[in-house]
């Protein structure tokens, strides 16, 4: 019997680093145990949950700024206890929602051009989870439908 091997058609595909200009650098990523990607993008920004002490934060950064992030720059923070899922709404780049261990959801307009300085008041508080908000999730195609998960 003859055995077959098959080609990959990836064989000479060959990686390269990315440069430090073209990434995000010195990021303190949250190390809640929790199972999220910890970060969402849109067209125009990218957010990512960070460790921040007294509460939870996250960064929003336009797209177009990369390389070494300040300590000092501005976060969406509003949240008592760590920040476990965020999402940007669909339907407007500038809306997202962010679900927390203090059992609630939060939901910022981030300003036109970004963050000069730190958010701390969201446009909506949802109440009514009795355990953390694990998942949160804006509906695809019908606007202002937010779902919200708890442990």
């Amino acid at each position: 019997m003859r055995r077959v091997v098959r080609q990959s058609k990836f064989r000479h595909v060959f990686g390269q680093a990315v440069k430090n200009d073209q990434c995000y650098d010195d990021i303190r990523v949250s190390r809640v145990t929790w199972d999220s990607s910890f970060c969402a993008v849109n067209p125009r920004f990218v957010a990512i949950i960070i460790e921040a002490s007294g509460g939870g934060a996250f960064l929003v950064l336009p797209l177009h700024k990369t390389g070494r992030i300040d300590k000092s720059y501005p976060t969406v923070c509003g949240h008592t206890g760590p920040v476990l899922d965020i999402d940007w709404c669909p339907h407007n780049d500038q809306v997202i929602a962010s679900g927390s261990e203090d059992c609630t959801v939060m939901v910022w307009q981030i300003p036109e051009n970004g963050l000069t300085l730190s958010l701390t008041e969201p446009v909506v508080i949802l109440e009514g989870h009795s355990k953390r908000v694990g998942i949160v999730a804006w509906h695809p195609t019908a606007r202002n439908v937010l779902l919200s998960a708890g442990g």
